[in-house]
């Protein structure tokens, strides 16, 4: 038995039955049958024959899969951007939402972690500045004393360089690595974080700040969407305390956040709805033609699904409304990072907040599109499946969300060096700004004034830093069952 509990945007395991029988098929060959029938863009695919899955060979049966589906995520293009549907600026020719894997993805939103518990930025080469980019409570590196803003100068007590990062890199595959450095404080520290089961605490930081003018403003920082059997407790902690508090105003930072559970966003969401939209629409999602009309047989051949399962009727989601806040609008510091159920709250406040919503920050990664776990042997797929479109029918962020052009709001760069709810922080600092004063103007604003070649060689450093990468995704867990294999 396996239950699924599976990644990317939303994933909405929308059956309720039991797994039949696996054929011997081979791999690739089954993978492209479930998209044929499920790829939300599979008006676009050819023919099993023309295409020849099984041309992707060389490799291990996860590669050769990921190639495979790479390929056919390329193949429907938007007429709006002229690149497909599935583009990705920074890997170029491989798909964007679509991927497989061996189970990793239904781990990273139960609930337990398995890491460190924190991530490294560097964010200058010259001279080198590492800081702690994140720290996940109840991790290791939590129980060290590591927070958000620290400046990391030696790792295993070698002294970090620009030149070095490979053998940081290396030190974070390790159980354990010694990190040095100093605090926000000015102050040094040490810390020896070891590799380790956690239970995941998704609410980083949830804070009342008095602004300037002497508003109440929430800031709620959150890591993950995680099931909501994990979440539920402290958000409901989180958003009493803002209740108590009478806050006037909301911050949500989801800097970091690549979504997870969409019944947690959901959650969030009805937190923070008027009451005057009680029980009216929160989104839909929206399948391929075939997929409504009952036309899949091949995913009929393999699972047992509900008659009219995947009508439009059939996915469409109401508000709740949870608490007595009463908010005119959110403002949501995001990043490249933010995606999926992130995205899915963003979206789905957007039209009834009466004020709407606020980005500061970073272009998001722009994921409107989720999926259900698929079993390939022993590996679970996760295809782009569904649309999901807020009340107004709205899903036209492929692009990303873009701080002051799709969505209203400011360009501002990630303030590493910073503490989470530091209303020093830049993009807390702007935030509180636009509260005061309604507009995204700061004296002393902080930029990275970095040309486009340092700036990619600061991304490529980066990304070796980043040895526990984000996953991007929404798993709707509120039909999902367990499957017979």
């Amino acid at each position: 038995m396996k239950k699924y509990l599976l990644p990317l945007l939303f994933l909405a395991v929308a059956f309720s039955s039991c797994k039949k029988d696996k054929k011997d098929d081979d791999l690739r060959e089954i993978a492209y049958d479930f998209a044929k029938d499920v790829y939300l863009w599979n008006d676009a695919l050819p023919s099993k024959e023309a295409f020849n899955p099984t041309r992707f060979s060389g490799g291990s049966d996860l590669a050769n899969l990921q190639a495979e589906i790479d390929a056919f995520s390329q193949i429907k293009i938007n007429s709006t951007t002229g690149k497909p549907y599935e583009y990705d600026p920074n890997y170029i020719g491989t798909a964007k939402y679509s991927y497989i894997d061996n189970g990793q993805a239904a781990a990273a939103v139960g609930g337990v972690g398995g890491d460190f518990g924190f991530g490294l930025s560097l964010i200058s080469q010259s001279p080198v500045d590492i800081r702690v980019r994140y720290v996940y409570p109840n991790s290791s590196a939590a129980t060290q004393g590591l927070a958000r803003g620290y400046k990391v100068t030696a790792v295993n007590d070698v002294v970090v360089t620009a030149s070095g990062i490979a053998a940081i890199n290396q030190a974070l595959g390790a159980n354990s690595i010694k990190l040095s450095g100093t605090r926000n404080d000015g102050t040094t520290f040490t810390a020896t974080v070891t590799r380790g089961s956690y239970t995941v605490n998704p609410v980083i930081k949830a804070t009342t700040i008095t602004s300037a003018t002497g508003k109440k403003v929430g800031y709620f920082a959150f890591s993950r969407f995680t099931v909501i059997s994990n979440a539920q407790a402290k958000i409901d902690e989180a958003f009493s305390k803002f209740a108590s508090d009478n806050i006037e105003e909301l911050v949500v930072d989801l800097r970091y956040n690549g979504g997870g559970a969409v019944e947690t966003s959901e959650y969030l969401a009805n937190y923070m709805v008027p009451a005057a939209k009680n029980n009216t629409l929160m989104f839909t999602e929206t399948y391929n033609a075939n997929m409504q009309a009952g036309n899949h047989p091949y995913l009929s051949s393999k699972y047992d699904v509900k008659a009219g399962e995947f009508k439009k009727e059939n996915n469409s989601y109401n508000f709740s409304k949870k608490g007595n806040l009463e908010l005119k609008r959110v403002i949501f510091l995001v990043t490249d990072n933010t995606a999926s159920a992130s995205e899915l709250l963003i979206n789905n406040l957007k039209p009834v907040l009466p004020q709407g919503v606020k980005l500061i920050g970073q272009t998001t990664y722009g994921k409107p599109v989720g999926f259900f776990g698929l079993d390939v042997g022993d590996y679970d797929m996760y295809l782009a499946e569904f649309e999901s479109r807020n009340a107004e029918g709205k899903a036209d962020f492929y692009q990303g969300m873009i701080p002051g052009g799709n969505f209203e709001g400011a360009l501002v760069d990630d303030d590493v060096t910073h503490d989470f709810g530091d209303r020093n922080e830049t993009m807390l600092k702007v935030a509180l700004n636009y509260i005061d004063k309604g507009n995204y103007t700061v004296v002393g604003f902080r930029t990275q004034s970095i040309n486009g070649a340092d700036k990619a060689a600061l991304d490529r450093a980066n990304q070796k830093l980043d040895v526990n990468p984000e996953f991007k995704g929404a798993i709707h867990t509120r039909n999902i069952k367990q499957l017979n294999h």
